[in-house]
Formats: C-alpha cells, sequence, structure tokens
C-alpha cells in the first residue's frame, strides 16, 4: 500500500520558517520523484517545488523555499523560509516514478498524494 505522510505544518508568523517532511512508504523511493504543491482557500492547487538532482520552483517560492531528500529515511523535505501570508495553504507532496515523463509542474503527472499538512501564516 502506497502512502505519503506529510508533517510540519503549523502555524507561523510572517518571516519565520518551516521544513516540511513527506515520509513514503511502499514505493522504492529511490527511483520516485517528489514534487510539492499547495493549495489556498478558494483557489486551485498549484505546483511549489519539484526534483531531485534538477530542481524547479514556483517563481513565487524561488530563492525562499528549498527540496530536498533523505533515500535512507524515504523521507522528502521542502524548506520554507522568510514565509509570507500569502503562503498559507494546505501543502502536499505527490510522487511519480522517475522514468514515468510528464510536466513534473503539472499534478495530473503525480499519480500519488499524500494528506496535506496545514501551513498559516500570519501578519
Amino acid at each position: 500500500q502506497v502512502q505519503l505522510v506529510e508533517s510540519g505544518g503549523e502555524l507561523v508568523q510572517a518571516g519565520d520558517s518551516l521544513r516540511l517532511s513527506c515520509v513514503v512508504s511502499g514505493l522504492p523511493f529511490r527511483q520516485y520523484y517528489i514534487g510539492w504543491f499547495r493549495q489556498a482557500p478558494g483557489k486551485e492547487r498549484e505546483f511549489v517545488a519539484a526534483g531531485s538532482g534538477n530542481r524547479h520552483y514556483a517563481d513565487s517560492v524561488r530563492g525562499r523555499f528549498a527540496i530536498s531528500r533523505d533515500n535512507a529515511k524515504n523521507t522528502a523535505f521542502l524548506q520554507m523560509n522568510s514565509l509570507k501570508p500569502e503562503d498559507t495553504a494546505v501543502y502536499f507532496c505527490a510522487a511519480k516514478d522517475s522514468g514515468s515523463g510528464g510536466d513534473s509542474r503539472s499534478d495530473k503527472a503525480y499519480p500519488y498524494w499524500g494528506q496535506g499538512t496545514q501551513v498559516a501564516v500570519s501578519s
């Protein structure tokens, strides 16, 4: 059974930092590409970051957010610095086979998803 479990979301103040974690089970983690997406209230889900060797970031988070992974622990991370109120959203991690192709910035490319973790940034 494939499971992706996010954690680390909480209420913080603008300018603070958070690190989200995504623990993956039921997949050969090393072979899978992890993406991060977010969905704010009343808005569509949007791309945040993805990658392994080559990393891609949304313009809105580039320079503030960073993705990483620990293959030994089957865990991916999203380090978020200099948080802004507009970063408030439910954050999701998603996984796709590295060889599956597709646009890594599109949520349609990812067959496996976590349940999300809430990040709230107060001004």
